[in-house]
């Protein structure tokens, strides 16, 4: 029986050979497939190769460049600016001493005892009121005495006249000579010259009795009493206390001590505000009446005298007081803080930063130092901007960097 297998048949093809022949021709096709997928892989690892090494690069440089410039940065001086102000009116305060505008330690101008007394402290008086008696009875005696002594003089100077005009008819009938005569005329010269004397002795005791009575010398208050009744006065001693004093306080002296740098500035007809302690809150006025026109060479200060009315009796003398000046000082001064102000081997400078923000060192003239401010008479303008609590390193030319927004403001 004949083989009906195809691979007998004529004309069909070898099963075995048709597999061998697909085997041989599909094996290269995905070889090749494989090969460029590789290679693709490959290619775009590389580039993320080279991306990543290159992006750390690029890192590395900008964080390098980064690190320099924050480096360079951090040589810059960061600086704040001062607060300008231009020169105008301000406060000056001063310690004051108050004292009556007459005030009058009264002294005994004779000796003896004290009789009595009629007034005390804090007692207003009227000008010639009588504030005490002494006892005298030596002053007595004298008065006494030098009365005896005028009447005696008078009598010789009458029997010395009547002799005189006894030798003038004399002489004229020449009687007498003329030398004798000469002699009665020059006796009755001598007795009036005595005459002359005793009564103004006689008036110089009774002008010193008439200090028996302690008088007021003008309208006021009594501030002192110190003397008592029957207290022994040696009048003219250097332990001779002063037994009242009398005060006129409707009428005040204040007196104050204006630093010589201030005291051009103050003059006649300034008005001052003056303060108490036992009166809180309320302000007085006073005005200045005179100027020493001397420096104390101790305290370097001008002595400025001020009145101040007192019709009601408030304010008392001996008062401490704060008076306080609205000074103006010249326009063309510029004012900045003390910190602002550096001291060195030049004089008194500060640091001024330019629109480039470099700083340019300028020395400057001081007119007046306000404690926590100074007063710049040369050297800067309310346009420039200054260094607040500028660095010792700092020098022309230097970068500066600015903190925060400008406080600086030209005040007017």
């Amino acid at each position: 029986m004949p083989d009906s297998s195809p691979a007998h048949m004529p004309g069909a093809p070898d099963a075995v050979g048709h597999e061998a022949a697909g085997h041989d021709v599909t094996t290269p096709v995905v070889t090749h497939v494989s090969n460029r997928r590789l290679k693709m892989m490959g290619g775009i690892a590389a580039g993320v190769a080279v991306i990543v090494v290159a992006g750390g690069l690029i890192s590395r440089v900008s964080a390098d460049q980064r690190m320099k410039t924050w480096t360079h940065e951090q040589t810059i001086p960061t600086i704040s600016l001062a607060k300008i102000e231009a020169g105008g009116s301000r406060q000056l305060m001063l310690p004051g001493d108050i004292e009556a505008f007459y005030n009058a330690p009264i002294h005994a101008r004779v000796s003896g005892y004290l009789k009595k007394w009629y007034v005390d402290i804090g007692t207003p008086v009227k000008a010639g009121q009588v504030l005490a008696d002494i006892d005298t009875p030596d002053l007595d005696q004298q008065v006494l005495q030098a009365r005896a002594d005028l009447a005696t003089a008078q009598a010789n100077q009458q029997l010395s006249s009547t002799t005189a005009d006894r030798w003038k008819g004399l002489v004229a009938a020449d009687a007498v000579s003329k030398q004798e005569a000469d002699e009665k005329f020059g006796d009755l010269a001598a007795k009036t010259s005595l005459v002359n004397a005793a009564r103004a002795n006689l008036n110089r005791l009774l002008a010193l009795e008439s200090f028996k009575k302690i008088t007021a010398p003008f309208a006021g208050v009594v501030t002192a009493r110190n003397t008592d009744i029957g207290q022994l006065i040696a009048a003219g001693t250097p332990t001779d206390p002063a037994l009242f004093t009398v005060a006129d306080q409707h009428k005040l002296r204040v007196y104050v001590r204006a630093p010589q740098n201030y005291s051009a500035m103050i003059h006649k007809g300034v008005v001052a505000d003056l303060t108490v302690p036992e009166y809180p809150g309320q302000v007085f006025k006073a005005s200045v009446e005179g100027e020493s026109q001397s420096v104390g060479p101790q305290n370097g200060a001008e002595l400025i005298e001020l009145s101040l009315d007192n019709p009601d009796g408030k304010i008392k003398s001996g008062d401490y007081a704060q008076v306080s000046f609205e000074l103006t000082a010249p326009q063309s001064t510029t004012r900045l803080p003390v910190t602002a102000l550096q001291y060195r081997q030049e004089g008194p400078v500060v640091a001024v930063v330019g629109p480039d923000s470099h700083v340019t060192i300028r020395k400057v003239v001081v007119e007046r130092d306000l404690g926590s401010s100074v007063e710049i008479g040369s050297g800067v303008t309310g346009a420039d901007r200054v260094v607040d609590n500028p660095p010792e390193s700092l020098v022309n030319g230097d970068l500066v960097r600015i903190a925060g927004a400008s406080t600086q403001k030209a005040g007017a």
